[in-house]
């Protein structure tokens, strides 16, 4: 037990490394566009800007910004010219950008987009729900966005939804999903990642997963993976995804945000969890932890609820 003079703020866990466990983990933060886009409360495009800096200011080098999308999908977005524009540059920070389309993408680029994500699905029902195709719709109509990008010397990340469950369908086989993943990589995509979109995977279907993905010769380390926390069970696929040697993990800064085209589509995985777990495994994210914690409250306050993050709550 701490004492009650000690500030919770200074309250860290005992660090413990395991065997065989990276040195160092990317954090992919996907707060200002993942968190944000579902969310009913409209925020003023400075404070999605404050928010990438404060992320920015508190360790993280790979920041989401924000999606080009047509604002009849995402109205919360409609600012992200503005919101890119304002932000960027900034030196030695990733600051992707996700597109839907051929459009999206001319959009991003007028807005100096230096990396881009497309969002594919590993099932019919969420592709037909989501962008009203189906998979090799969706593929296609992916195909030249990449290769402009990817022309234009952009990377561009692979999203790959629905990978361990599908509210219309059920369980997703992963054969499923490699295949998905392998057609992303073939036309130019330069980094992946698997989504539990719903949150029901466990650690076994994790490494399941996993061992399908690399037996389709695609590479670990091109992979990140995607985490909610609806079940309880993403810091548990963290873990497991670790020992299989997965080195990038998606999360969101206070464990905001869904997605708005699935049902119980809940729960990110919050950023905070995900470092105070890392390091206590003495894995390095590069993360303050304390000054991340804030900048989630701030924003939670922004919303008008309380931060979904355990670690937020305990922290401030």
């Amino acid at each position: 037990m701490t004492s009650q003079n000690t500030p919770l703020a200074d309250v860290l866990p005992r660090i413990a490394p395991q065997p065989g466990m990276p040195e160092r983990v990317r954090i992919y933060e996907v707060g200002p566009r993942d968190g944000l886009q579902a969310e009913a409360v409209r925020v003023p495009t400075a404070v999605k800007v404050e928010f990438v800096r404060r992320l920015v200011d508190a360790g993280l080098t790979t920041v989401e910004v924000t999606s080009f999308v047509s604002p009849r999908w995402i109205p919360q977005l409609d600012d992200a010219h503005e919101v890119l524009t304002s932000v960027a540059p900034l030196d030695d920070i990733r600051l992707p950008v996700l597109v839907p389309n051929d459009r999206g993408l001319e959009r991003a680029l007028a807005a100096g987009a230096r990396e881009i994500a497309v969002f594919a699905s590993a099932t019919e029902s969420f592709a037909q729900n989501n962008l009203a195709r189906d998979v090799e719709g969706v593929l296609a109509m992916f195909e030249p966005v990449v290769r402009r990008a990817r022309a234009a010397g952009l990377p561009v990340r692979g999203y790959v939804s629905m990978c361990f469950g599908d509210p219309w369908e059920g369980d997703v086989e992963p054969r499923k999903v490699a295949s998905v993943a392998r057609r992303l990589l073939d036309m130019g995509c330069t980094s992946l990642s698997l989504g539990d979109t719903i949150g029901t995977g466990t650690p076994g279907h994790v490494l399941e997963l996993l061992d399908t993905v690399r037996g389709a010769g695609i590479p670990l380390e091109r992979t990140a993976l995607h985490f909610h926390d609806t079940y309880g069970q993403a810091l548990a696929n963290v873990h497991a995804a670790l020992t299989a040697g997965v080195t990038e993990f998606d999360s969101s800064a206070g464990g905001i945000g869904g997605c708005p085209y699935a049902r119980s589509a809940t729960g990110n995985l919050a950023t905070e969890d995900l470092v105070w777990m890392l390091r206590g495994l003495g894995i390095d994210t590069g993360v303050d932890l304390t000054a991340l914690a804030t900048t989630s409250r701030w924003m939670a306050d922004h919303l008008g609820r309380p931060s979904p993050s355990r670690v937020v709550t305990a922290l401030t």
